[in-house]
């Protein structure tokens, strides 16, 4: 009987061992599939400001900004460092959010949208209901602070806000990875 009692005993203690390093397991994938993801998040938002905030005319002299929608936004700027300005395009595909990297060619220069080399940037892309990119006025901050509605006017564009929710598994981890910034195109400012 004492040795039915031992077992048992033993059985209930090494079910609650297996279970807790079962458990610690599962939340440790989730914790370095968060940190991941946060990571990649960091990068693509810093790669991002950088770049439109040095956005210019092109190389063919059209206007900094092209497309200013929800989920696409499409300027010009020198992302190479030598003398020609690239259109880059950043836009949502599925959950993954996208580069396309046009550099003009030929005589005269032109942007060849066949050429374009995309490459992705961050995956398991959130935003279910919410757009990744808010565009904003001179006015923002002085007397409103709402982003211009869509369709927007490329030319009233002096600052982009860029809103990604980043989720690896919905499903087990609490919350999704929210990174938000604001940039100002430099060669946009008025004051």
């Amino acid at each position: 009987m004492e040795v039915l009692v031992a077992m048992g005993i033993f059985s209930l203690i090494s079910t609650a061992i297996v279970g807790l390093f079962v458990y610690s397991i599962k939340s440790n994938k989730i914790v370095w599939e968060q940190l991941s993801t946060q990571n990649e998040g960091r990068k693509i938002t810093q790669d991002f400001v950088n770049e439109l905030r040095s956005a210019t005319y092109s190389s063919i002299g059209a206007y900094p900004l092209e497309t200013a929608q929800d989920s696409q936004i499409i300027f010009y700027s020198n992302v190479d460092a030598d003398i020609l300005r690239e259109r880059v395009r950043y836009f949502l595909e599925g959950n993954t959010l996208k580069k396309g990297i046009i550099k003009p060619t030929g005589n005269p220069l032109i942007y060849v949208t066949s050429t374009e080399s995309i490459s992705e940037m961050v995956h398991d892309v959130y935003n279910t209901t919410t757009p990744i990119f808010y565009y904003y006025d001179q006015n923002y901050g002085y007397t409103n602070s709402l982003p211009l509605s869509q369709p927007v006017s490329i030319t009233a564009v002096r600052m982009v806000g860029f809103v990604l929710e980043l989720e690896e598994d919905p499903s087990s981890s609490p919350v999704p990875f929210h990174i938000e910034t604001k940039a100002v195109i430099r060669n946009l400012k008025s004051n």
